[in-house]
């Protein structure tokens, strides 16, 4: 998520960064009083020493400008201490003001409204008890400079409020916009991780099954010939291997295909074979017979199409159930029974093999059908049984998960 060009770079100071732009400021105070007071020496007369000590001033309250955003309120007291020994010793009235002018603006620019005001208060307090002492013939600041001297500082106080408040809200606004990059990056990491596991999960289901009946009926086979059998019946028994790992390579390679062809690019024709789903649990148990098990299955209420998605996730716990037991259970007899109910599928696989070893009950398989169920709001437990091993797994229907 890009920062909107407005937002992006801003910080709560209502100055540009770098210590630049601090003596750009710094020197156009310099030449705005150098210029005004060298203009008003043509028209007025001063001492040697007096004047001395008013670019002195000048110097120390145009200088401190440059410290102004580090320490604002030091700058602030500076400049006006600078003001006022400036004006009653100086018969030029230069505009050494503007640097306290500067000040205190960005005292409250910078957050520090309270000792802004205090300042403000303090310079208007200290014109009219000098100015009150004063005849009315001899005043330098009338009633009504006072006032506008009053509207003056007032101002600089409240632009540099207005100042503040914009440059925090603009902060705020940032670190908004960035919270939501933040989030939305993570957001993008969990979606690629989810996908990443379910990949795995499918090609784990596929290759493993098939590749544990091959390996299953290939050392079968192997045990046989181990035997020294007639040749015939070697032979037979080579050619029925042979023919059991053709068509369990075939169908591994198909649906290789078809879980592969979910990574395409967007211009790449779509995979044509049909997603695996409970429609092809006949062809999954007679490759599960083909290896030396007696697979039985059962089917508790009416059949129904299920939505696609689901009835994959069924057909895979089916698919990776027969191969932990393929693998682990040195199992006989396996039993596989479907219940169709109004709100949900229900699965169950139970075997007589061994009971659950480690690499049965802890291993990828059991997680990655529990995954399955629950990414559908299901459940799905394994556990030993007084004959063997059994997997439940409940998967609620799309409208009623």
């Amino acid at each position: 998520m890009a920062l909107p060009s407005r937002v992006r770079g801003l910080r709560a100071s209502p100055w540009p960064a770098g210590r630049a732009a601090d003596a750009a400021v710094t020197l156009a105070a310099v030449l705005l009083v150098t210029v005004w007071t060298l203009v008003a020496m043509r028209y007025e007369t001063e001492t040697a020493g007096r004047a001395l000590i008013g670019w002195a001033l000048t110097a120390v309250g145009c200088g401190a400008l440059y410290f102004r955003r580090r320490w604002p309120v030091a700058v602030a007291v500076v400049t006006l201490l600078a003001c006022a020994a400036y004006y009653p010793l100086n018969v030029y009235d230069g505009p050494l003001m503007v640097t306290f002018a500067l000040a205190l603006y960005t005292a409250s620019a910078e957050g520090r409204l309270v000792p802004a005001v205090a300042l403000a208060a303090a310079t208007l307090l200290a014109v009219g008890f000098g100015e009150a002492g004063r005849s009315e013939g001899h005043r330098q600041v009338d009633n009504v400079s006072l006032a506008m001297l009053a509207g003056w500082l007032i101002s600089l106080v409240a632009l540099g409020r207005v100042q503040h408040t914009r440059a925090a809200y603009l902060h705020e606004v940032e670190q908004r916009a960035l919270a939501a990059e933040r989030e939305q990056e993570a957001r993008a990491r969990q979606s690629a991780t989810e996908e990443r596991l379910r990949i795995a999960r499918e090609l784990h289901d596929v290759l493993g099954h098939s590749i544990s009946l091959i390996n299953v009926q290939s050392s079968a086979v192997l045990h046989k010939l181990g035997k020294g059998p007639d040749p015939a019946v070697a032979l037979a028994a080579a050619e029925e291997a042979l023919t059991a790992v053709k068509a369990t390579s075939k169908d591994a390679l198909r649906e290789l295909r078809s879980t592969l062809g979910m990574l395409r690019q967007a211009d790449e024709a779509a995979p044509t074979s049909p997603v695996p789903g409970l429609d092809r649990l006949d062809a999954l148990v007679a490759r599960a017979r083909a290896a030396g098990l007696d697979v039985r299955t059962h089917v508790e209420g009416a059949p129904r199409p299920l939505p696609p998605p689901l009835d994959l996730a069924a057909y895979r716990i089916v698919q990776e159930s027969l191969t932990n037991v393929t693998r682990h259970a040195h199992a006989c007899h396996v039993s596989i029974t479907l219940g169709y109910a109004d709100d949900a599928v229900r699965l169950t696989i139970e075997d007589d093999g061994d009971g659950a070893p480690d690499a049965r009950s802890t291993g990828s398989g059991i997680l990655g059908m529990t995954e399955r169920a629950r990414a559908f709001g299901g459940e799905l437990t394994a556990h030993n049984t007084a004959e063997g091993f059994r997997v439940e797994a409940r998967l609620p229907l799309e409208e009623h998960a």
